[in-house]
């Protein structure tokens, strides 16, 4: 029997069916990646019809694009949470960097990973190209503070660090170890290209 969702208006009823739809896509990715979204499978998990979840999305395609969008907003709220209101660049790099390894060791980057593959329709590209500049906009202050000239430099050597340390950890190496060690090699790389910068 299909459930009943109770709602005070047909808008908020609209917003809690597909908050249930969303909801059970995310749980079938995370227990069997992208390939475990269908419209059969979600429709089943939610307890719904397959033709009612075409009120909502186009495809299952378009479903997992609104499932990546949404998780790099949440992964977005992550590392704001977690830099909080810190001024000083360099702590704020460091804490940045852990909470970004955190959430490899969470788990949740391998959904990430799994949606990014997907066949995304060509008109929810820019929605996704959005999240990850949103997701990069939140290191770029520290960055221009210590007196990067060449951002994309230092967001490349930033970004092999964390995925370095990613592979260590899921090797089975100990995460604070591995946190601290990329905090550090990270800060003490950053420091040298400033300096390399200065001397230009």
């Amino acid at each position: 029997m299909v459930p009943k969702i109770q709602a005070a208006t047909v808008v908020e009823q609209r917003q809690m069916r597909q908050r249930q739809l969303m909801d059970a896509a995310l749980s079938l990715a995370l227990e069997g990646g992208v390939d475990a979204i269908t419209v059969s499978a979600v429709a089943k998990r939610a307890e719904l019809s397959r033709s009612s979840i075409y009120e909502y999305f186009s495809s299952s395609a378009d479903l997992v694009a609104d499932l990546v969008v949404e998780e790099m907003a949440h992964y977005n709220s992550r590392l704001l949470i977690a830099v909080g209101n810190v001024e000083e660049p360099y702590e704020y790099i460091e804490l940045w960097i852990a909470e970004a390894l955190q959430y490899i060791i969470d788990g949740r980057h391998m959904l990430v990973k799994s949606l990014n593959i997907a066949n995304t329709p060509s008109y929810r590209k820019s929605d996704i190209a959005q999240g990850h500049k949103n997701l990069m906009a939140t290191i770029i202050k520290p960055l221009e503070v210590i007196g990067l000239s060449d951002l994309g430099m230092a967001l490349a050597y930033l970004q092999n660090t964390i995925e370095a340390a990613a592979v260590r950890i899921e090797s089975g190496n100990e995460a604070t170890l591995e946190i601290a060690s990329a905090q550090k090699y990270a800060i003490a790389g950053l420091r040298a290209l400033v300096g390399i910068t200065k001397k230009d």
